[in-house]
């Protein structure tokens, strides 16, 4: 699974690279069930790579897959083994960045790690909270136990972030209708 992953990864890259410069999801072969939707990277220990959008095993396999909540939250999920390996390393106060189809970096801060049995437990999700999630204890040779482990994230607007949600145009009429309604 190591080497399908690893190669995936550069199909992935070409079919990003598409997705950013035509602004339209884009698969990375004829049949895949799924394509990339956001760039996840740890510039601590040079982690980067793509996320594939859903966390349904058959894409799990290639590279960690996300899913949104209504409420804006986001879940990435992969496998303790492979991609997510470095999950294990990271802490509180540690910052990773993500990149969406919009081709902006946002940062976000690791909160806290939490441990969760998906028997027991539900996993809530807060508005605008990014989690990444994978299987527990890391170490373990055998797939597939009820455990998994959860960093929970919280975005951190930067000085670059903040300048390019500035540059960006209002909404058509929307400054206008606003000074308009103000004289």
């Amino acid at each position: 699974m190591v080497s399908k992953a690893q190669l995936a990864q550069y199909l992935l890259e070409d079919a990003w690279t598409a997705s950013l410069q035509r602004g339209v999801d884009v698969r990375p072969w004829p049949w895949a069930d799924s394509w990339p939707v956001a760039r996840l990277r740890w510039a601590d220990e040079d982690i980067d790579m793509l996320v594939l959008f859903g966390a349904q095993g058959s894409s799990l396999a290639f590279a960690p897959g996300m899913a949104e909540a209504e409420n804006g939250a986001k879940m990435i999920s992969a496998h303790r083994d492979t991609h997510f390996q470095f999950l294990a390393r990271l802490q509180a106060g540690d910052t990773i960045e993500l990149q969406e189809r919009d081709g902006v970096w946002q940062s976000w801060q690791v909160e806290v790690a939490e441990i969760h049995d998906i028997n027991k437990d539900r996993l809530w999700l807060a508005e605008g909270e990014l989690l990444l999630v994978s299987c527990y204890p890391f170490e373990q040779i055998e797939a597939g136990g009820p455990l998994r482990y959860v960093l929970r994230l919280r975005h951190v607007e930067t000085p670059v972030e903040s300048a390019v949600i500035a540059s960006r145009p209002w909404p058509v009429g929307g400054l206008d209708r606003v000074l308009r309604s103000a004289k």
